[in-house]
């Protein structure tokens, strides 16, 4: 996931570094170790904030990668959530979902309907993050979709040329 964060560089500018350290720690808080609330966003997060006191940007994408409110509002935990972090720069939330979501999860590049039907499939229809993706998938999709363009265009998120 990280090599197809660095492939967006031509399109993030100065963020793209932002964007291959959220790509590696997107997922931090599956470790035993870490899990507290059972959702490894808010976990993860936590644990850069508190431990690391990581960079408020990484912190950010961390905690709401991949459409998170999906997840928490089935957990009930989009308040806490929303409480201790605030949502980042839509174009960099997208990016890092297009990366989550275009790659396998051994590294390998696919379309994100295949990363979803593996998603479904690993947890299986009843499961709460089966539902929450379920539901996720138009976010998740459009993500996708909005990264693909700026990369077809060569601009920046911010609409500056990035060629």
């Amino acid at each position: 996931m990280a090599a197809r964060a660095e492939s967006l560089a031509p399109i993030l500018g100065e963020e793209s570094d932002l964007l291959t350290a959220a790509a590696w720690l997107h997922d931090i808080g599956y470790a035993p170790e870490l899990v507290d609330t059972g959702f490894h966003p808010l976990d993860g997060a936590r644990y850069l904030r508190d431990v690391h006191q990581a960079d408020d940007k990484l912190v950010r994408l961390v905690a709401h990668h991949l459409c998170a409110v999906y997840e928490a509002t089935e957990r009930g935990l989009l308040e806490v959530l929303n409480a201790e972090f605030d949502q980042e720069r839509l174009e960099l939330v997208e990016a890092l979902t297009y990366c989550d979501m275009t790659t396998s999860p051994d590294g390998h590049p696919l379309e994100v309907d295949v990363r979803l039907a593996e998603i479904h499939s690993r947890y299986g229809p009843a499961h709460l993050v089966s539902r929450s993706i379920a539901n996720a998938t138009p976010c998740i999709t459009s993500a996708v979709q909005a990264v693909r363009a700026a990369l077809a265009d060569g601009a920046l998120p911010d609409g500056r040329d990035g060629r």
